[in-house]
C-alpha cells in the first residue's frame, strides 16, 4: 500500500475543496470498497478527505416520499422502520449484500459508487481498460463466468456489483450531490454509465461531486415486493444473477410493475419491455414466464456465461412468483 495523507472534514464544502486542490484526493466513507482498491494497488491516492464527521446519516420523510443521507450505513437504511414499511425492496436488496460487519460499515453513497468486482480490474498484472485505459480488457477472450450480458463494449463486459443499486434503479431514486460549483439531482438511471469506449468512467459524477443524499420517491411497490439473488454460496458472494422484482396488484390484476437485474451490465439494468408487458394483465405463470422472454431480449453471452441466458429468465420468473405469491 503506497503513503498518504489523511484528512478530516467536518464541512462538505471543505471536503470538496480537498478534491478540487488534490487530483488525487479520494472521500472516505466507510472504505469498504475504498481500502480494497488501495491493497490491491488498483487504485493509489495521495490524499483520504474522510467526510465521515459531515451531518449526511439521516434518514427521514418527505414531501413526496424518503430521504437517505449518503452516510447512513447499509444496516441503519436496510433496519429502518420507514424503508422497511415504505420500500422493503430496498431492505430486501441491502440484506442480500456482503456481510453483517461490512453492511454495518457500509454506507449508502459509497455503496452507489461501489467498483466492479472483475478480477481482471482487481489483477494489475493483467489488461484492464477499466483501470488502465487503452490496456484491453482480459476478460472477453479470459474467464468471463461473472460478465455481462447487456450493454457491454469490445472496451469492456464487467457487471456492476451492487445489490442495493438494483432495487434503487426499480423504485426510481434520484441522487443529490454537491459540487465546488453546483448542486443538481441525477436521476438514478442516468447515474451509472454503460462501458461504451470509456469503461474507467463508472458514472455520470463528476470526480470534485459529493453525493448527499438519495431520495426515494412515494409509491405503491410496498407489499409484492421480492429481491431474488443467485450466487455461487449464500454468504458474501456477488451476483450471478439478482432481480428486483416489485407489483402493483389489484386483486390478481397487474396495475404497475418494476423490475431490474444485476449482474448483466455495467449498471443496473431495468427491465421496461418487461414491466410495459406485465402492465394490465393477469398475474400468473405464463404471463411472468413471456415477461421473461420479453426481458432477455437483446442479450449477448460470452464463452463462460452462456448459463445466464437460462439463469436470468428462470430468476425473473421466480422473483414474480415469489413477489405476487405465487411461488
Amino acid at each position: 500500500m503506497n503513503p498518504f495523507q489523511y484528512t478530516r472534514s467536518s464541512a462538505a464544502s471543505g471536503a470538496i475543496q480537498s478534491l478540487v486542490k488534490e487530483p488525487q484526493a479520494h472521500f472516505l466513507a466507510g472504505g469498504t470498497n475504498l481500502i480494497d482498491l488501495i491493497k490491491m494497488g488498483v487504485l493509489r491516492p495521495e490524499r483520504l478527505v474522510d467526510i465521515n464527521a459531515l451531518p449526511l446519516r439521516g434518514i427521514e420523510a418527505i414531501a413526496g416520499g424518503l430521504r437517505i443521507g449518503a452516510l447512513a450505513s447499509n444496516s441503519e437504511v436496510a433496519d429502518h422502520p420507514l424503508v422497511l414499511q415504505d420500500y422493503p425492496l430496498l431492505a430486501q436488496a441491502i440484506n442480500a449484500g456482503a456481510s453483517p460487519q461490512l453492511r454495518n460499515m457500509a454506507t449508502v453513497g459509497g455503496n452507489i459508487m461501489q467498483r466492479t468486482r472483475c478480477n481482471y480490474f482487481f489483477d494489475t498484472a493483467m489488461p484492464c481498460n477499466k483501470r488502465s485505459p487503452g490496456s484491453g480488457c482480459g476478460a472477453l477472450d479470459g474467464y468471463n463466468r461473472m460478465h455481462a450480458l447487456f450493454g457491454a463494449s469490445e472496451k469492456c463486459i464487467a457487471v456492476n456489483p451492487s445489490d442495493m443499486n438494483v432495487a434503487l434503479t426499480a423504485l426510481e431514486a434520484v441522487v443529490h450531490v454537491k459540487g465546488p460549483k453546483r448542486d443538481r439531482k441525477i436521476a438514478f438511471s442516468d447515474f451509472h454509465r454503460l462501458p461504451g469506449d470509456h469503461p474507467e468512467k463508472d458514472n455520470t459524477l463528476e470526480r470534485t461531486e459529493l453525493i448527499i443524499s438519495v431520495d426515494l420517491p412515494a409509491n405503491s411497490f410496498n407489499r409484492h415486493v421480492h429481491y431474488l439473488k443467485v450466487r455461487d454460496r449464500t454468504s458474501f458472494a456477488f451476483a450471478l444473477i439478482s432481480v428486483a422484482a416489485a407489483l402493483d396488484l389489484e386483486g390478481d390484476k397487474i396495475k404497475g410493475a418494476r423490475l431490474a437485474m444485476g449482474g448483466v451490465a455495467h449498471k443496473p439494468w431495468r427491465l421496461h419491455g418487461a414491466e410495459a408487458f406485465l402492465l394490465g394483465k393477469t398475474s400468473g405463470e405464463d404471463v411472468f414466464r413471456q415477461a421473461a422472454r420479453i426481458a432477455m431480449q437483446g442479450a449477448k453471452a460470452y464463452k463462460y456465461n452462456q448459463f445466464k441466458l437460462t439463469l436470468a429468465p428462470n430468476a425473473i420468473l421466480q422473483a414474480l412468483k415469489t413477489a405476487s405469491s405465487l411461488g
